[in-house]
Formats: structure tokens, C-alpha cells, sequence
């Protein structure tokens, strides 16, 4: 079997930051798969599973009620490996165009006070595994280290 495509990438140089991880095209639609990698992999620890399973929650419900991509939005999750997470929209995008996007949503994130959306038993298969905390601070360390500061090597995949 080939390799799917987020196995080709050489993710010994692979810094944080917002890549197109693919593009898919559905008749005339194009799905734009992002790699939104907020720590670096094999060299820095991954993120726990209750701060991303927050990140998860807080982004979702952010995009899903953005006023220019909430129509857009097809799936927002973690990564297996606990890097990242991955954001798919409907049309053909670069990383460049959604920092505006990204950065609000991280803004979001980190200034969230209240109850966490969905983390109930009613609406989550996992509701008590959260830590808004964490993933305030793992914001504010993304927007600090990347996306204020974002450059050509943290949009386009290492070779």
C-alpha cells in the first residue's frame, strides 16, 4: 500500500507552525486539509489529551460559529501523535490565507473564561477528561512562538 501523504513528511525537521497537509478535489469542490502543528515533533514533549481534548472543544465551537467560515468548516480534531491538530475547509486555500483565522481562534482559546462547550456527559463521550488551563497556556505559547511571529518555514513543509 503507498504511504499516506502525512507519512511522507520528514517530521525530523518539521517545525510548529500552519501547513496544507493535502487538497482533495469532490466533483467541483476542493477540501484543504491543514496541519496546524503547535509542538515540535520528537523534540519537544506532546500535548496531553485533556488540554487537546479542551483545544478541541473551544476551536470547534469557535469555528462553527465564525461569521465568514462557519460554512466552511468540515472537521476540526487532534492528531493521533498529540502534536497538532488538524482543521479541513471547503475550498482551495495556503496556509498564508487562514493566519488571520488561526491566530483569532488561538485568541479565543487563551482568553476563555466560563464553561467549556459540550463538556457535559450529555454531549461528550468523555466530558470530565478537560483542562482549559493548559490549554490556555499551550495557546498563548502558539500565538508567542508562531503565529505572531510566523515566517515561511513554519507555512510551507520542510523537503
Amino acid at each position: 500500500m503507498k504511504p499516506i501523504a502525512s507519512f511522507t513528511i520528514d517530521h525530523l525537521r518539521l517545525l510548529p507552525g500552519i501547513y496544507v497537509s493535502r487538497k482533495d478535489t469532490f466533483g467541483e469542490s476542493v477540501i484543504t486539509t491543514f496541519d496546524l502543528r503547535m509542538t515540535r515533533p520528537n523534540y519537544e514533549p506532546v500535548m496531553n489529551n485533556a488540554e487537546l481534548h479542551t483545544i478541541e472543544h473551544l476551536a470547534a465551537t469557535f469555528l462553527r460559529n465564525h461569521a465568514d467560515y462557519a460554512n466552511k468548516v468540515i472537521y476540526f480534531g487532534p492528531m493521533g501523535c498529540r502534536t497538532g491538530c488538524y482543521l479541513l475547509l471547503a475550498g482551495d486555500y495556503e496556509s498564508k490565507d487562514i493566519v488571520p483565522l488561526i491566530t483569532e481562534m488561538f485568541e479565543f482559546i487563551r482568553d476563555f473564561e466560563g464553561e467549556i462547550s459540550g463538556a457535559a456527559a450529555i454531549n461528550c463521550g468523555n466530558y470530565l477528561d478537560q483542562n482549559l488551563d493548559m490549554a490556555k497556556y499551550l495557546a498563548n505559547r502558539y500565538l508567542t512562538n508562531i503565529l505572531y511571529q510566523i515566517k515561511e518555514e513554519n507555512l510551507i513543509y520542510p523537503n
